[in-house]
């Protein structure tokens, strides 16, 4: 099988890169629309150069490539045509000066510290500085992992991540878990062996809400709780609803029924979902 071109990119680097196997073929499903573009691509975390000149021999010549780097001797790549910028990537003050001078970007790729303050701050700070459509990609999150890196913890970078899942699913009417402020500039969360790629769509970020195309009903009913309990409580409510009509119209009796069934459903459902153990 003939090698993915970015890794024959990785492989042409004159300098040092130290990548992990996998990362290969997420890169080539996250970042190949972005080839012979003018992207503007950050990358956080320079060390000896590698990977600079590894994007650049794949995006090709548009792209303008940025490197972030906490270690002043990373400056040395501005005499082969890269920005560089100094600075700690868990400083708010850093990020605010650093958007300041360059821009709206395309996509952030933070192949940083990998503590969980430095990837969490960035990603915060990036997220309203990255163009509609682009996307912040965090490297090594198999740290969360490490003890070294406070594992267990519930602040982990993998824990926050698995928080933003809840945040974005709060776009739905019927959800509300998670008030933080992200659904409104995450549209999707995709998750790789050790990357978590973010992507930054505004405009598609709207509450969803129930629709109809107002098409005939056969009256159908719901069977998902056929056999069970709850199904013949909901069968119980059906019948006297049958019987009588007037109840459907009355909104107190309604409400009330609609209270308590509810109310059953998640008694049920939670003693059943026990089962689900072994998958957990």
């Amino acid at each position: 099988m003939k090698p993915l071109e970015i890794y024959q990119s990785y492989m042409r680097s004159p300098y040092l890169s130290r990548k992990h196997s996998s990362y290969f073929r997420a890169y080539t499903e996250l970042f190949e629309r972005y080839r012979n573009t003018d992207v503007t691509f950050v990358e956080i975390g320079v060390m000896d150069g590698g990977s600079l000149f590894m994007w650049r021999d794949y995006l090709g010549p548009k792209a303008r490539i940025i490197g972030i780097e906490l270690n002043p001797r990373a400056k040395r790549w501005q005499q082969d045509g890269f920005e560089i910028f100094i600075g700690s990537q868990s400083d708010p003050k850093f990020w605010q000066s650093f958007f300041k001078s360059v821009g709206p970007v395309d996509v952030v790729l933070d192949d940083g510290g990998h503590t969980f303050d430095q990837q969490i701050f960035t990603v915060h700070s990036c997220i309203p500085n990255v163009r509609d459509g682009g996307m912040i990609v965090v490297e090594d999150t198999h740290t969360s992992y490490y003890r070294e890196f406070g594992y267990p913890s519930k602040y982990s970078f993998i824990e926050w991540t698995k928080r933003l899942i809840d945040n974005i699913n709060s776009r739905s009417q019927s959800v509300d878990v998670s008030r933080l402020p992200y659904k409104r500039g995450i549209y999707s969360i995709t998750i790789f062996e050790s990357m978590v790629c973010f992507s930054i769509r505004p405009r598609e970020c709207h509450d969803s809400h129930s629709t109809s195309n107002n098409g005939a009903s056969v009256g159908a009913n719901d069977f998902r709780y056929e056999g069970s309990s709850v199904g013949t409580l909901q069968a119980l409510y059906r019948g006297v609803g049958n019987r009588f009509p007037v109840l459907k119209k009355f909104t107190p009796a309604r409400r009330l029924a609609s209270a308590l069934r509810s109310r059953y459903c998640a008694l049920v459902t939670k003693r059943n979902l026990k089962r689900l153990g072994d998958f957990f």
